[in-house]
């Protein structure tokens, strides 16, 4: 098992530049804003070592007992607490210019008494002399205190190499080989359910929920196991109208939304049953559609929805979301757990119809059946030939079919030919795509490209002359 380092301390002081620095990553946004990161945040360090797991966290705040316990800077703090439970341990990322302030010494106390092993770390050593910010800190009776920059990585190779000589380097057990996980991206507008979905699949309170749209501010994943299948599932930030997006880190927060969904295998368009579908579900998904991914459809919130509003919200998707008729559509209770197993299935299926794998000759033969049942049109008073088909990519499904004339084939046909093959091969929850093309002349650039049985013909006529 590797070990296990959790990043704490206030807000602003650090903690989500280091933990992109160890990772080589940025999926942790930064900014000189305070209480930006929220959830918890996982990682593997890949500078100095790769042995590590690091947690991100948001700003730490001192144990409140139950009673007291409200309001979302609690909650972010909780998620800092959980990680400080799970950890091996604690990097406590204290402000150095600022010098310790009283929030410090009561945090590094409530530390010291779980008993983890903790490393304080005077970060922003790059903006004073060396040896000059640490003095403060050593009155709170901590053994490792370490000047580092987290922006530069000064002094951080120090702390892995103490931190190596608790944790030396053991054998690793042999691997028969990692399941591959279904990434699976949760999308919807603020304050559709997404966290309390996720929450849900996972069994525990992994992600801040809240009544605020724009709690999560960062695309999120967390592992879990069901029926046999690995899941990783990825919780990002609600996506608004563009014109009502003018805060810089709901903008960035966006921007991972979309890399999420361009990293996934199947997307999850998250709907509200309680409203009114909007033009920016509609954009969200055909955002889903163009990147190719494989669609599921969850309506939430139908747990407050009567027969009338059913009825309505069924009219709602046959208008605003017609499009997405090859992808299931499910009524859930994120917050209730209902119908949430059913839900995972359908993730499944959509993955299963988005990864397979045709060979040619069943692609050819179902292409003939569509012709024999549907005849391609008259062009020019010649009928369009569609010869063989074949397949080049899966995730979406891309199928290739050669003919004659392929450029003046109608929009119409094509879609025919789309829904043929879905329907066929049963490609339920994917998008698929449908290329055309004209087979390949083997005599095109030469200066005679008559083939050779008409050269013998030509041939033949000019001797009997």
């Amino acid at each position: 098992m590797k070990p296990v380092i959790a990043l704490v301390g206030r807000s602003n002081v650090g903690k989500s530049t280091l933990f992109n620095f160890l990772t080589r990553t940025k999926d942790a946004l930064v900014a000189d804003r305070p209480g930006l990161t929220r959830d918890r945040i996982y990682g593997v360090t890949r500078r100095f070592s790769d042995r590590y797991i690091v947690i991100d966290t948001g700003g730490i705040e001192p144990l409140q007992p139950p009673d007291r316990v409200e309001g979302l800077s609690h909650l972010i703090a909780s998620q800092a607490w959980q990680a400080v439970e799970e950890a091996d341990i604690v990097f406590f990322l204290v402000d150095g210019p600022q010098g310790l302030v009283p929030q410090d010494e009561q945090v590094f106390a409530e530390l010291r008494q779980l008993g983890q092993k903790v490393f304080v770390l005077v970060n922003k050593a790059d903006l004073k002399p060396a040896h000059t910010l640490a003095s403060d800190f050593f009155q709170l009776g901590a053994r490792d205190v370490f000047e580092v920059s987290a922006r530069t990585g000064k002094g951080v190779e120090e702390v892995f190499f103490a931190l190596d000589s608790d944790y030396p380097v053991q054998p690793s057990p042999p691997v028969d080989g990692e399941q591959a996980a279904i990434r699976v991206a949760i999308a919807g507008r603020p304050n559709v359910g997404k966290s309390t979905l996720v929450n849900a699949l996972l069994g525990e309170e992994r992600f801040i929920t809240s009544d605020i749209p724009g709690t999560t501010r960062d695309s999120i994943s967390a592992r879990v196991e069901k029926s046999g299948t690995v899941f990783e599932l990825i919780d990002t930030a609600g996506v608004r109208r563009r014109s009502r997006v003018h805060d810089m880190i709901e903008k960035f927060s966006v921007v991972k939304t979309f890399q999420a969904i361009e990293a996934a295998h199947v997307a999850i368009l998250m709907l509200d049953g309680t409203q009114d579908f909007a033009d920016q579900d509609a954009r969200l998904a055909r955002t889903m559609l163009d990147s190719g991914r494989a669609l599921v459809v969850a309506i939430n919130k139908t747990d407050a929805c009567s027969k009338e509003e059913y009825q309505n919200i069924r009219k709602g998707l046959d208008l605003k979301l017609r499009f997405l008729d090859f992808a299931e559509q499910l009524f859930i209770s994120a917050r209730k757990k209902e119908g949430i197993t059913k839900l995972i299935q359908a993730v499944s299926r959509a993955h299963g119809a988005a990864s397979i794998q045709v060979n040619t000759s069943t692609l050819t033969r179902l292409l003939e059946n569509a012709v024999e049942s549907f005849q391609p049109p008259l062009v020019r008073r010649q009928r369009i030939r569609l010869k063989y088909a074949t397949q080049i990519a899966a995730c979406p499904p891309t199928f290739v079919i050669y003919g004659n004339q392929i450029a003046r084939i109608p929009g119409s046909y094509k879609r025919y030919l789309e829904n043929y093959y879905r329907k066929a091969l049963r490609l339920t929850g994917t998008p698929v795509h449908l290329l055309f093309r004209q087979p390949a002349n083997p005599y095109a650039g030469r200066r005679n490209t008559l083939t050779p049985r008409q050269q013998r013909t030509r041939r033949r006529l000019k001797k009997n002359k």
